[in-house]
């Protein structure tokens, strides 16, 4: 292949998408492009950020893996780099979307070599119109620009950074700095400019250049040449840069709309701030020595810059922090804590089994310096226990034994096969990973202990990127293109959860609209050019990078929007492509719920218990779990699982390790699951594989349904070595690390073929590794989740009431809202008391019962819109009771408002007052005083007493989801019951045959990534829950009563598989207008009288006026797993 052009030329100006709702082209677009014209370098200068410099840091290496494949290959197939951000990743398969892979073209590479990449950034100063392009020339140029950014960043709001030229003046040694004055045709301070351009000269000779760029207006050779003469008057070198905001001129239309978005204004607005032309493009040298054919020497300065920019991103030093204590090193500390360990884990002497992993383990940790890592999570695990926070690690580090010897994990390793190879691999050299579980509402408590140790200079959050998706992308590009908010809404209401593709053709129409107009063709184009594009930095959900020294050297920190938070510019997939290692401090649901059920029973049973000693192995558990009765269950009470229990039949702890890892994407693809239940309950023989593999696979039938043993499978049968099983598995993440795999299924097949394996079987076992590959579930993370499963099972078991209070005082959090916690609560036969200002607390609380039981107390907590701090004042000042609203009003203290929430949550109903009665006390308090006329001593008398009407029971049960989200009076499928006489009450699917029709309302709803497209519904109705099928054909027919109803009717044909019954659904169809008539017998007509009366229904507190279906959405929310 032939070079395109022979003029050498650096792009050192160059804005990603990273400089938010500003550039145009993804960081691995514009690297591809550079490549492909024959650049010798680019520089990635976003503003005030290095955001993007990683992405394009990682495409430069896979362009140099393709490049060295195409030279190796003749047909050249494949693609180009995979731009990260636009890889959508299905919720629940962690597939990779195929329509949506983030892949790019193949690009035609050069003989030329691949462009050196430029890490740094522009730098716009709050003092000063002259913005400056840093790149940093070494490694200490490079940590002077990320303190200084973050200096910026730190003393600025989230997203902000607040840089001045005094900042500049005292961090910007070793750096190049290119000016960027303003256009000095338009300048109105051209002496200003000159000052502030002089004064970094003298601080930074040798340092500092003029950049001169186009403006593409018809006055650019007079725009060069004052440019020139600024440059020699302030004696600084003029150096050619292209200013660029996209790698081709096809995402002209693109940048318009991130400027109206930026600008708050739509297209037809925009005016001047349109680009003129698609210039700002990524150009060759060719081209840019046309414009600069009369300043050929500040071409050339572009690549004498450029090789004075040594600097390179792998040039980064991490050092991971020593950790030794008491002059005792670190290697040594985490010995000693290991033998101590397995004093107290084995009191009666461990096995030599376990005596010699531990010694192959420490070994290895010494070889590979991960001690100190180790000893960071020991010592965050121990200052949460010792605060009483329930903690548990889990994910490969449950492989570990020396993890279960610091107390990390739990896990007993006799109780699964560990390999730990899956956890630290010497040729891997990658950090291992230890992720640790801590109760959702007092991990904040771990996370500010982790700052105050190491500071806030040496420790911080990762980022996690915000991208358009689907639903933003059309709102935001509908409102810039000036379509109607309710075409808008009408668009974005049919996307489906989390979803990241342009509406379709048939969607359009759905909506109403026409799709061949031009205006919406190209509004869709652009919503589809936009969608994976960044929006903003958010944090990571728990992911720390901690340092020896400065964290700001390596990489700018900025202030999260969460108080007391702080987060790195660069997200976890950046810092695994540098190198640095990550400790993952993960919020937990239900370990809040454990230890505050932990807590109720020490407090009204007397009852001790821990993570460690609940009682293991209760026969009555797993005949519970058979019965699928796992409703707030950890991990279990998901639609598939519950499904799945009755035939899983789980009898041992490692039954449940089973059950949690096999309804998950891996077995799935792999094809595993129907035989491996297929051989538990006797339908087909265990397949005889011989002793190396039956050893491997015995205990799951004959199936691998775990990551372990596929690396196992790859070393018994394939001939591997553990170390390249792992390597198997890593290289087959394609959306996370970039590889083919052809070579490896040659090698593997060939390989278990050799040894006497059948090849379909073969076949079977390389794919069960790749749905691994991309989401696998370790047996060490499964067994870390089977005792959370049978922990939480145990306390619903045995203790139902102290579970659903803990459940309910923990949420939000699990599978169900609070109304089917409740409803399951009563069905297990525990009395559910009401909220009440005389009894209850925030939280929910357990009350004896003469019978020696417990009852429910709902607590304030279950009121939209109360507040903690007022419900703890109504508790301190309750004394011994009040006696109405107005004693409560004065001894606690709270606002009239808060009375009025404590009236619509029925509240007051133990002081004899109705909800409207107690609704008029409240409103009493906070009515303006009467006129003197009026009042009691004018004409005004004294007010009569109010007969207020009494409230249906409709009503009733409206009020009570509108305020408390659940009704303890009635169902309102009870009371819709008699005008849907076709609808079989779902108590009696069990003996129904054929087609029948059902109604209720949707609790929950799935389309699992790995269900290929089939949608699962779950119905409640007064009797009991329906399990709804919906497939693809029928969801395309009936997709908005799908989507959006709260009430259904689904008519269908009974399907059995054992003792489950499904519903398969014909005919969809959505009734959320019924819930809106409860409280009345029929509509209401138009009020009689005044024309200018507001029209209300007679009776009932008065609402916001909605649309019928967007009142059942407020009533009965449903929750959606996508």
């Amino acid at each position: 292949m032939t070079r395109p052009n022979t003029q050498p030329y650096a792009e050192l100006c160059v804005t990603s998408n990273f400089t938010f709702l500003t550039g145009a082209s993804h960081p691995e677009e514009l690297v591809t492009r550079a490549a492909e014209l024959g650049l010798a370098a680019i520089a990635i200068t976003d503003r005030n950020s290095v955001a993007g410099v990683v992405r394009a840091y990682s495409a430069l290496k896979e362009l140099a893996r393709l490049r060295d494949e195409a030279q190796s290959e003749c047909d050249g197939a494949g693609g180009g780099p995979t731009i990260r951000s636009r890889q959508v990743t299905d919720h629940s398969s962690r597939q990779t979307v195929p329509h949506f892979s983030g892949g790019t073209d193949r690009p035609t590479f050069t003989d030329a070599a691949l462009p050196k990449l430029i890490a740094g950034a522009r730098l716009a100063l709050t003092d000063s119109a002259v913005e400056w392009l840093a790149l940093p020339t070494d490694l200490a140029a490079w940590s002077r620009l990320t303190r200084l950014l973050s200096l910026g960043k730190r003393r600025a709001s989230k997203g902000e950074c607040n840089l001045t030229r005094t900042d500049l003046l005292e961090w910007g040694l070793g750096m190049v700095l290119i000016a960027l004055p303003p256009d000095p045709l338009e300048d109105a301070n051209p002496k200003t400019t000159r000052s502030h351009l002089l004064a970094l000269t003298r601080r930074f000779p040798g340092q500092c250049f003029l950049g001169a760029g186009p403006r593409y207006d018809g006055r650019d050779q007079t725009r060069l040449d004052r440019l020139a003469t600024l440059a020699q008057g302030a004696n600084l070198p003029m150096v050619a840069v292209g200013d660029v905001l996209m790698h081709r001129s096809a995402r002209r239309p693109l940048a318009d709309v991130l400027t109206c978005l930026r600008e708050g204004i739509t297209i037809d607005a925009i005016g001047t701030q349109r680009l003129a032309n698609g210039e700002r493009r990524l150009k060759s040298g060719a081209e840019m020595a046309r414009l600069f054919h009369r300043h050929p020497a500040a071409l050339r300065r572009t690549l004498e810059i450029a090789d004075r920019c040594a600097f390179r991103l792998n040039d980064l030093c991490y050092q991971y922090p020593d950790e030794a204590r008491d002059d005792e090193p670190a290697q040594e500390r985490l010995e000693r804590l290991t033998r101590e360990g397995l004093n107290w884990r084995y009191p009666a002497g461990p096995p030599p089994k376990i005596v010699h992993r531990v010694e192959k383990e420490l070994t290895l940790i010494r070889e590979v310096d991960y001690a100190p890592y180790f000893l960071t999570v020991h010592d965050i695990v121990a200052f949460a226990r010792s605060q009483g926070i329930l903690c548990q690690g889990r994910g490969s580090a449950a492989n570990s034994v020396v993890c279960y010897l610091l107390g990390i994990t739990e896990v007993p390793p006799e109780s699964i096969t560990l390999i730990f190879e899956r956890f630290i691999s010497k040729e891997r050299g990658e950090p291992p990973d230890i992720d640790v579980d801590f109760e959702h509402e007092r991990r904040e408590e771990v996370i500010q202990w982790i700052y105050d140790r190491y500071g806030r200079d040496r420790a911080g959050l990762t980022a996690t990127v915000i991208h358009f998706r689907s639903r933003a992308a059309i709102r935001e590009v509908g409102k810039v293109m000036g379509l109607s908010q309710d075409v808008i809404a009408r668009l974005s209401g049919q996307i489906w959860g989390w979803s990241s593709a342009a509406p379709g053709e048939d969607r359009l129409r759905d909506a109403g609209l026409d799709p061949a107009d031009h205006r919406m063709r190209l509004a869709t184009h652009l919503i589809g050019e936009i969608i994976g594009f960044p929006r903003h930095l958010s944090q990571h959900v728990g992911g720390f990078v901690i340092t020896q020294g400065r964290l700001d050297e390596l990489c700018p920190i900025e202030n999260a929007a969460m108080e007391d938070r702080t987060v790195i510019e660069w997200d976890k997939d950046d810092i695994d492509a540098l190198g640095l290692l990550k400790v993952d401090v993960l919020a937990l649901g239900m370990l809040t719920c454990i230890r505050k059920a932990f807590k109720l029973l020490a407090d009204h049973r007397g009852q001790k218990l821990t993570l460690a000693n609940v009682p293991p192995e209760d026969p009555t558990i797993y005949d519970m779990l058979c019965r699928a009765d796992a409703i707030g269950v950890f991990q279990v009470e998901s639609r598939a699982q519950l499904n799945f229990l009755p035939r899983m039949r789980p009898r041992t702890f490692y039954d449940l390790v089973c059950e949690v890892a096999i309804v998950r994407p891996g077995p799935i693809q792999g094809g595993m699951v129907h035989p491996f239940i297929n051989r538990r309950m006797g339908r087909e023989p265990v397949e005889d594989l011989g002793p190396a593999m039956m050893e491997v696979l015995g205990r799951t039938y004959g199936v691998p349904l775990f990551q372990e043993q596929a690396m196992q499978i790859a070393v018994v049968a394939a001939g591997f070595t553990p170390s390249e099983a792992d390597r198997l598995r890593r290289s087959l993440a394609t959306f996370k690390r970039m590889g083919t795999i052809g070579s490896f299924r040659d090698r593997f097949v060939s390989g278990m073929l050799a040894r006497g394996y059948d090849a379909q079987f073969a076949a079977r076992c390389f794919a069960q590794i790749e749905g691994f590959g991309s989401y696998g579930f370790p047996e060490s993370h499964a067994a870390s989740f089977a005792r959370l499963v049978y922990i939480s099972a145990w306390l619903k078991c045995h203790h139902q009431a102290v579970f659903t209070c803990a459940i309910l005082n923990s949420q939000p959090m699990g599978f169900y809202a609070p109304a089917q916690l409740v409803r399951d609560a009563r069905d297990h036969g525990i009395e559910v008391r009401p909220i009440s200002v005389n009894h209850s607390l925030w939280d929910c609380t357990l009350e004896p019962r003469a019978d020696g039981g417990l009852a429910l107390r709902l607590g304030f907590r279950q009121i939209k819109g109360m507040r903690e701090e007022d419900a703890n004042w109504i508790a301190a000042a309750r004394g011994n009771g009040y006696p109405d609203v107005e004693s409560l009003w004065r001894r606690a203290g709270i606002k009239p408002v808060m009375l009025e929430r404590l009236a619509e949550g029925d509240a007051f109903a133990s002081l004899g007052l109705s909800r409207r009665d107690a609704l008029w006390a409240a409103k009493a308090l906070r009515a303006p005083a009467p006129l003197p006329l009026f009042g009691t001593d004018g004409e005004g008398g004294f007010e009569p007493t109010v007969s207020l009407p009494q409230m249906t029971l409709g009503q009733e049960v409206i009020e009570d989801y509108l305020s408390l989200r659940l009704s303890l009076r009635a169902h309102p499928m009870e009371l819709l019951r008699p005008r849907l006489p076709e609808s079989l009450p779902h108590d009696r699917l069990s003996g129904a045959k054929g087609r029948i029709t059902v109604t209720g309302l949707v609790i929950t709803r799935q389309r699992p990534g790995t269900a290929s497209g089939v949608i699962f519904i779950t119905l409640e109705d007064e009797t009991g829950v329906a399990n709804i099928v919906v497939w693809r054909k029928i969801y395309e027919t009936f997709r908005k009563a799908v989507i959006a109803g709260r009430l259904v009717r689904v008519t269908g044909r009974i399907e059995r598989d054992g003792p489950v019954v499904h519903l398969i659904a014909e005919h969809v169809e959505d009734l959320s207008h019924l819930l809106t008539t409860l409280g009345r017998p029929v509509m209401i007509e138009a009020n009689d009288g005044r024309a200018d009366e507001t029209k209300r229904p007679a009776g009932g507190s008065v609402r916001s006026v909605r649309h019928p279906r967007e009142q059942a959405k407020v009533l009965f929310p449903s929750r959606d797993f996508h």
